[in-house]
């Protein structure tokens, strides 16, 4: 079965998806180097990055039409708004200890780097309009 993008349900179903995979895989990692499981608000990070790349691509997809020639300048602008949230979110209390820890790092940059690849594949089908 071929997951479609080309919608907001599409993209969110198939983004719930592979980030539930991830999310399960990058637990299963940590179980395995005997670290907390769900320690440097990683369930805040995959909510968050998921949630955010919905709206972001909710935007996109609605005003693909009117404003075809800057989508990508206004997915630019949702990346900017995921750095703000990183920075009000989680960069306070990744930075409480004097260090970021690579399991601190890790928790944020992985949903958010699945989200960003899943939004930029999004982007590119929905300004190719293809099926």
């Amino acid at each position: 079965m071929k997951l479609k993008i080309n919608s907001i349900t599409g993209f969110s179903l198939l983004l719930l998806i592979i980030n539930l995979v991830v999310f399960a895989l990058h637990i299963t990692i940590l179980k395995e180097l005997n670290q907390p499981l769900f320690n440097n608000k990683i369930i805040l990070a995959y909510l968050v990055n998921f949630i955010l790349a919905i709206g972001i691509f909710s935007i996109l997809y609605i005003l693909k039409n009117t404003f075809e020639s800057i989508l990508g300048f206004i997915f630019l602008g949702g990346s900017f708004l995921k750095f703000a949230v990183f920075f009000l979110l989680f960069y306070p209390s990744y930075k409480d200890d004097g260090v970021i820890t690579s399991y601190e790092t890790f928790s944020f940059l992985t949903p958010y780097f699945l989200c960003l690849i899943l939004e930029i594949l999004a982007l590119v089908k929905l300004m190719n309009n293809n099926d």
